[in-house]
């Protein structure tokens, strides 16, 4: 395989972005949702003006792996403000990590996570933390293998669907 790249992203990366949200989050969970929810989350959760709010928004970074230039997978991470939860100065919140189908297990993932540790380590923060979806076993998998656990659980929303996130925390500098 030919050499991956990571590269920070911009507002001229929205289209690609957009497109490569909701495709990695279709691949992802439409086996496990309701068309219907699906049809909801991927129209409002990625929609050009979320995606343009949180690309603008200084305490977020989104980046492209990308394989003979084209983007195969992504990263985001907030700090500060920008956290969905706990807001706190000390920790950054690893958001999303998602790969394109046909390139999962080709190591993608590790690199986007290993990028993101990277961060944390030079920002000084004292964890990272996440939240999974309670039925993804496969990444739930992945974030434990890579020294997380968990720490509490949250409400997310698929359309109608309550569904129950895995809050997981990794100590990087104690």
């Amino acid at each position: 395989m030919a050499e991956v790249y990571i590269r920070k992203l911009s507002t001229d990366d929205i289209d690609a972005l957009q497109q490569l949200s909701r495709q990695t989050f279709f691949e992802t969970f439409s086996d496990m949702n309701t068309e219907e929810n699906m049809n909801h989350y991927l129209r409002d959760g990625f929609s050009t003006e979320k995606l343009t709010a949180e690309l603008h928004n200084i305490a977020s970074q989104f980046y492209f792996a990308e394989l003979d230039g084209s983007a195969v997978g992504y990263l985001k991470i907030n700090e500060g403000a920008a956290q969905t939860e706990l807001m706190d100065d000390k920790g950054l919140e690893l958001e999303r990590i998602y790969v394109l189908a046909e390139f999962q297990g080709k190591k993608i993932g590790q690199l986007l996570y290993d990028y993101a540790v990277d961060i944390a380590l030079q920002g000084k923060y004292d964890y990272i933390w996440l939240g999974v979806w309670e039925e993804n076993q496969k990444a739930i998998k992945f974030y434990k293998k890579n020294g997380f656990v968990e720490f509490d659980k949250h409400l997310f929303i698929l359309g109608d669907d309550e569904q129950t996130d895995i809050m997981m925390k990794l100590l990087i500098n104690e």
